[in-house]
């Protein structure tokens, strides 16, 4: 049984690796909401598809909490 666990391998990668890359609706989604940021008006729709698609394929950053600041009286 080694053969299949092996044949899935590469298979379970190739799946993951599809799911970290933006749907062409997600791309044109977000290249539509850059449009709209630029105020609706006339640009290059490649250029606006490309940071899209850019922005999107980029590893998302972990938010980390931020620190309060407590300040006492005396």
């Amino acid at each position: 049984m080694p053969k299949s666990k092996q044949a899935s391998e590469p298979k379970a990668k190739k799946e993951t690796a599809a799911k970290s890359r933006p749907t062409h609706e997600e791309i044109a989604q977000r290249a539509y909401e850059i449009y709209l940021e630029r105020g609706s008006t006339p640009g290059d729709p490649m250029q606006d598809w490309l940071r899209a698609e850019q922005e999107l394929a980029a590893p998302k950053k972990k938010s980390r909490p931020k620190s309060k600041v407590i300040t006492f009286a005396a």
